[in-house]
């Protein structure tokens, strides 16, 4: 077969053999497809951000190799997953904000309108129930902010070498002003010490024993147990409420997340454990919700004695 392409060559004064001829052509296509497998991540990584940039993160890349192209198409979608889910936090936040100052917005907003119709007159239980509302909308925007604080990384903390009986004494007190009917029990040793922000730990105390108020049962008490193990000291806050469902666990720390309407009759917005779980991961610790047999809820706290 080359022997009669070369005879035909010769008769039409070809000089050029045939054979690298074809050898440039196959490696042209060779080539040509071997760039286009490599380069169509790259195609598929402009065409989803441009997505991306509309608003869309649903797009991802197909890693078709292991080398540098199939790693930064990995990387992309890595990055992608990670906007997606930053895009949903933050319309979720949008969304439970605008509830959450909606209702006691509405509520000021009715009682002022039937006292200025005459439909009421400004007596003690309206007042009360505008300061109440009022207060909430404090406590939500002061908690916005906590958090906005905490997780920009503005917030430096200050530990002191802190006996924590004492600490807990004080957040009991301010606790039992809100819920004079609530019954706490410590088993906390006198000596024991921590260094901890005493401001910040303070509100993890507050927002454990508020969440637990709100839940126990009057004939019931909150049990607050703190000891040494090891190199950490481990305080737990339990109560004898609904308890939290295992499923919902780990959850009950994201922002605006309730497990249970029930766990937060007085119209908590969800933020106290989110906070909480900030200021512990600062301290270098950890906050975990368990159960409290035979039925409730306890949050176990594990902070290193020289906190961070």
């Amino acid at each position: 077969m080359g022997v009669a392409i070369g005879a035909a060559a010769s008769t039409v004064g070809l000089k050029t053999p045939i054979g690298p001829v074809v050898g440039v052509v196959f490696a042209l296509v060779l080539g040509q497809g071997l760039a286009r497998g490599m380069t169509s991540p790259l195609r598929e990584m402009v065409s989803a951000t441009k997505a991306m940039a509309s608003g869309d993160y649903s797009k991802r890349v197909r890693a078709t190799s292991r080398d540098e192209v199939g790693q930064l198409a990995h990387a992309f979608n890595v990055m992608a997953a990670e906007l997606a889910e930053t895009d949903r936090v933050r319309r979720d936040l949008v969304a439970n904000v605008s509830h959450e100052l909606r209702t006691p917005i509405s509520g000021l907003q009715a009682a002022l309108e039937n006292i200025i119709d005459g439909a009421s007159k400004p007596d003690d239980d309206v007042l009360r129930t505008m300061l109440a509302q009022t207060q909430r909308l404090g406590r939500l925007v002061s908690e916005l902010l906590d958090l906005s604080r905490l997780e920009s990384g503005v917030i430096e903390l200050h530990p002191e070498n802190t006996v924590l009986s004492s600490l807990i004494d004080e957040c009991v007190e301010e606790v039992l002003l809100a819920w004079p009917d609530v019954r706490i029990a410590q088993q906390v040793p006198s000596d024991l010490r921590v260094s901890v922000d005493p401001g910040r730990w303070r509100q993890v105390i507050i927002n454990l024993l508020m969440n637990a108020a709100r839940v126990t049962p009057a004939d019931s008490s909150i049990d607050v147990v703190a000891a040494l193990e090891r190199d950490a000291v481990v305080f737990s806050v339990a109560d004898r409420g609904p308890g939290i469902p295992e499923e919902d666990r780990k959850r009950v720390f994201e922002r605006f997340y309730r497990a249970d309407a029930a766990r937060s009759p007085d119209g908590g917005a969800g933020l106290g454990l989110a906070i909480v779980k900030w200021i512990v991961d600062l301290h270098g610790g950890s906050i975990v919700a368990a159960s409290n047999p035979p039925h409730g809820c306890r949050m176990v706290v594990r902070i290193p004695r020289s906190s961070k």
